[in-house]
């Protein structure tokens, strides 16, 4: 997809929309000095251009019961054909596992992942991932506390 060319308008309503997404288009105006019309227009506009690709809420792991947070390395067995289809289908098909990103370095892959504790945890490696055809080696790194869980849009440049 081609890059949706910005103003610094359109940086200043995205900020305002990833600080709070259930803002209306007056208090969009409002806090970034646009008409609502013009908020509506612009929010449409990076809509379409795939720029805002959705709306979501922000939920606390903690209080639904998902104590554990693990990034768990991914080593691939090898690449023969067929095997990221199937191992994307595990990703898919698998709730615990909340982000999955292909990495250069040691490891194919990085996932993040939730259970409700450790020897959650431990299952799933072992009957899910260990068990799985397509991978070699995983290495688990437990999340003991959160650093930065939310960032800002880094700042518009001109």
């Amino acid at each position: 997809m081609k890059a949706h060319i910005m103003d610094h308008l359109d940086w200043k309503l995205l900020s305002a929309l990833h600080r709070n997404g259930r803002l209306t288009n007056r208090e969009l105006g409002e806090a970034i000095g646009l008409s609502p019309s013009q908020c509506s227009r612009r929010r449409l506009l990076l809509e379409k251009a795939g720029v805002i690709r959705g709306y979501s809420v922000t939920l606390d792991q903690q209080a639904m019961g998902l104590g554990v947070m693990a990034f768990v390395q991914v080593i691939m067995k090898g690449h023969a054909a067929g095997a990221f289809e199937r191992f994307q289908a595990l990703i898919n098909s698998t709730s615990m596992i909340q982000e999955a990103h292909a990495v250069s370095g040691d490891a194919d892959y990085i996932l993040k992942v939730v259970t409700k504790d450790l020897p959650s945890l431990s299952t799933f490696v072992t009957d899910q991932l260990l068990a799985h055809d397509t991978i070699g080696h995983v290495k688990s790194y437990i999340a003991l506390r959160p650093l930065k869980t939310d960032s800002p849009l880094p700042p518009f440049l001109p």
